[in-house]
């Protein structure tokens, strides 16, 4: 819509700017978002807001294409609520933007070869990958949907009930094998894939990255979700987070030292005291992405 006709429709200007890290130019507030100066006003009409989007004049910009977002809807009791709502939006998207330009940064140096995400179950590798995948422009794959999809569609824990674990161990084996000859993929690979030798053969045909999260933070997740997903974790007496923390403490004095061959590693625990942040659970995605790339960066530029 041209901005004439989008200034007569929207009438007077009100402006908010309740987020910090705003800076003014020339007398008007601006925000920063991904490299790019943003006007960010709230224009009025019928009930409605409209955000500016326009660009500011360090980037000159010819009406149109003046680009408006419509907020809410323009209750009084609303208004503050929205600007804190828009000052959320315009943090994560830039945070976003971050992480892609970081991605593009990582991805010239990674040649398309496939990123393995390895730690113990309840890291966050799918999550955290899903997020990876997106910003460098790869596919993802979760390991162990992969081998539940090769076998006929049972889960992970009907396949252990069924055929035991080395069966599924096999299986994932050759999984992970035809999983590192396709380039432009980050995997999420079961907590258990590195205690087979061969499997790091494969893995290592591209980066390999471990999750590291204390077993208190992992068994207060899966304890939140339940056991029964977990063949390795699901015990009937006890309660979950107990049942959790055990379980998880065991298969962790046997993967420890598999875990260390990884190329990069992200510890959760330093990750979240250098952001200030006292509970790792507020660590998001992004921020755990984000360090995944700086840490694979630097083995990179090692080698």
């Amino acid at each position: 819509m041209h901005s004439k006709s989008m200034e007569a429709m929207c009438g007077s200007t009100l402006q908010f700017f309740p987020w910090t890290g705003c800076d003014r130019i020339g007398g008007k507030p601006h925000a920063a978002v991904g490299g790019m100066m943003l006007n960010l006003s709230i224009r009025k009409k019928s009930g409605m807001n409209w955000i500016d989007l326009s660009k500011s004049a360090c980037t000159r910009t010819s009406p149109g294409q003046r680009k408006f977002l419509v907020l809410s809807h323009g209750r009084k009791d609303c208004l503050e609520s929205s600007t804190i709502e828009l000052g959320n939006l315009y943090a994560s998207f830039d945070k976003n933007c971050l992480l892609k330009r970081k991605a593009r940064e990582v991805a010239s140096c990674l040649n398309g070869r496939c990123i393995f995400l390895v730690g113990m179950m309840g890291s966050g590798k799918t999550t955290v990958g899903k997020v990876l995948a997106e910003a460098l422009g790869y596919s993802f794959v979760d390991s162990d949907c992969y081998v539940e999809q090769a076998i006929g569609g049972e889960s992970v824990a009907q396949i252990f009930n069924q055929y035991g674990e080395k069966f599924f161990r096999d299986n994932e084996s050759e999984a992970l094998q035809e999983l590192s000859l396709m380039p432009q993929q980050v995997v999420a690979t079961g907590g258990g894939a590195v205690v087979q030798p061969i499997n790091w053969h494969y893995m290592k045909q591209g980066v390999t990255v471990y999750l590291d999260v204390p077993l208190d933070t992992l068994a207060r997740r899966i304890a939140a979700v339940g056991t029964y997903s977990r063949p390795l974790l699901h015990f009937d007496s006890g309660d979950a987070y107990t049942a959790a923390f055990v379980g998880l403490f065991t298969l962790s004095k046997k993967r420890s030292d598999a875990y260390a061959n990884a190329d990069a590693r992200v510890s959760l625990y330093h990750l979240a005291a250098n952001l200030g942040l006292e509970d790792m659970c507020d660590l998001t995605p992004i921020a755990i992405a984000m360090e995944v790339l700086v840490q694979i960066g630097k083995h990179l530029k090692g080698k």
